[in-house]
C-alpha cells in the first residue's frame, strides 16, 4: 500500500458524487468492490475506485432521470387504464342496481294494490265510486264547513289521510 495515496469513506465518496450514502454502499456490493483497508469499523476506498463509482452515479443520473420518467408516465398509464376499467364496472353495478330498485318499487306498489283490495273484499267492504270519506260536508255538528278526518276502513288507510 502506497502510503501517499488517499482513501476515501463511503460518506466521502457519497459526499463528492452527491447521492445517498446507502446508494453508494449498494453500488459497492452490487459490483462487489473491495475496500483497501479499514479503519475501526469504517471501510476505506481508493482514489481509482472513488473515481468509479463517481462516474458510474454522474453517467447513470442522466439516463436514470430520463428511464425514471418514462417508468413513471408507463406506470401513470397503467394505473388510469385499471381505474377506467372499475370505473366501467362500477357504473354497470350502479346500472343494475337501479333497475332492480325500479321492480322492487314496482313489486312493492302491486302487492300494495292487492293487498288492499283482498283486505276490501274481505270484509265485504266494496270501494265507492265516490269516495268522500275523509273531509264531510258541512252539517249541523259541522256548521262552519270544516274539514274533518275520518279514518279509513281496513289496513292501509291511514295511508290514504
Amino acid at each position: 500500500m502506497n502510503n501517499n495515496e488517499r482513501l476515501y469513506k463511503i460518506s466521502e465518496i457519497a459526499d463528492i458524487a452527491k447521492v445517498n450514502k446507502t446508494k453508494v454502499w449498494r453500488y459497492i456490493r452490487d459490483n462487489n468492490i473491495s475496500e483497501r483497508s479499514m479503519k475501526g469499523n469504517a471501510k476505506l476506498y481508493s482514489e481509482h475506485t472513488k473515481d468509479v463509482i463517481i462516474k458510474a452515479f454522474s453517467s447513470e443520473s442522466v439516463h436514470l432521470a430520463t428511464e425514471t420518467k418514462a417508468d413513471t408516465s408507463r406506470i401513470l398509464l397503467e394505473q388510469i387504464d385499471i381505474l377506467k376499467g372499475e370505473l366501467e364496472r362500477k357504473n354497470d353495478q350502479l346500472d343494475k342496481m337501479q333497475s332492480l330498485l325500479d321492480q322492487q318499487q314496482q313489486l312493492n306498489l302491486s302487492t300494495n294494490r292487492q293487498n288492499e283490495l283482498l283486505l276490501d273484499t274481505t270484509t265485504n267492504n266494496t270501494p265507492s265510486q265516490n269516495d268522500d270519506t275523509d273531509v264531510l260536508k258541512p252539517t249541523e255538528s259541522n256548521s262552519k264547513g270544516e274539514e274533518t278526518k275520518t279514518p279509513q276502513k281496513g289496513l292501509f288507510g291511514w295511508l290514504r289521510r
